[in-house]
């Protein structure tokens, strides 16, 4: 009768190669029934992801190891992050301790959540990127010098901005201060202490008086019956990042309420707000949201021009 309950500290140290690595941790993910869902989407993926980082090696290539052969320590060390991934549950990228966005590499621990937000892919498209594509939300990427970068977290999505408008000066605004902890040891890996200020707080309350060419924001917006039934995985993660109220929109709302008066005349709002476009369009049937995809996602974020935000009274008021 086949082993119902593996142990892969044991069986991976009678694995040879890479190759021979995947091959395991495939079938292992998949007879563990695992949910993917922070950087990979299947167990393919993922088991790749995570053998290559763990073997410091580059993760965009695993044909040129494959063949590798592993020593005593490398199985030992796998076997044991394997153990975890399918016994805990704890994601890959807390295991290895770094992830990517964009190609971009970024520390990961459970200070905050793992950067996993389509707003990175819209940065680098036609709409942002000066590309000259008709209906471009920021026509000349030169002429931000302003972004705030809310609910910050890890501080990716302000590391993605400064490369992304290499002319702006990055506000990233952070509550939570172990999360804050994480976005500073980020930021200056890209040495970008110069340019990004990380500071600490609930929302606009830390930058009073500022006004920028463009506000970013991937905020908590998970729903609370979606928050009772998340995956094991999700349950690593600090849950004041993942949840925000009955309908997901507490902090959205808050966002909406005092956006306007933090934009520039023709700047505008991109923000992340998962499956809530029902919820969000319910809540303020007069506000003309701009639905963006990417091509993981569809109509999970959304553009604001200032001139387009809801009155502060209604931004303020539950549906």
């Amino acid at each position: 009768m086949a082993d119902q309950h593996p142990d892969p500290r044991r069986e991976c140290a009678e694995l040879s190669t890479l190759r021979d690595m995947l091959r395991y941790a495939v079938t292992l993910f998949r007879s563990a029934d695992l949910h993917h869902g922070h950087g990979a989407t299947n167990a393919l993926d993922e088991a790749a992801f995570l053998i290559l980082e763990t073997l410091h090696l580059p993760v965009d290539d695993f044909n040129a190891f494959a063949d590798a052969r592993l020593t005593s320590r490398e199985k030992a060390l796998l076997g044991a992050r394997l153990a975890r991934r399918v016994e805990e549950r704890v994601p890959a990228a807390y295991l290895t301790g770094r992830t990517y966005l964009k190609g971009f590499p970024f520390r990961s621990d459970a200070r905050a959540i793992i950067p996993r937000s389509f707003i990175a892919d819209l940065l680098f498209s036609p709409l942002f990127d000066g590309s000259g594509e008709p209906g471009a939300l920021v026509e000349e990427p030169d002429a931000i010098r302003t972004v705030l970068d809310l609910c910050t977290g890890g501080g990716s999505l302000a590391i993605l901005a400064a490369h992304a408008f290499p002319g702006a000066r990055i506000d990233a605004v952070e509550l939570s201060p172990e999360a804050a902890s994480l976005a500073r040891e980020n930021i200056a890996d890209y040495g970008l202490e110069d340019r990004i200020t990380l500071l600490e707080g609930d929302l606009f309350a830390p930058v009073k008086g500022c006004v920028y060419d463009l506000i970013l924001s991937n905020p908590p917006y998970v729903d609370a019956e979606a928050m009772a039934l998340l995956p094991a995985e999700f349950r690593h993660e600090p849950a004041m990042a993942l949840g925000s109220g009955i309908d997901g929109l507490d902090v959205t709302r808050r966002i909406l309420a005092e956006g306007a008066r933090h934009l520039a005349p023709r700047a505008g709002l991109l923000c992340e707000v998962g499956l809530a476009r029902p919820a969000l369009e319910a809540a303020f049937p007069e506000t003309s949201f701009l639905w963006l995809d990417t091509e993981d996602s569809e109509a999970e974020v959304f553009w604001l021009p200032q001139q387009d935000f809801p009155s502060a009274a209604k931004a303020g008021r539950k549906a």
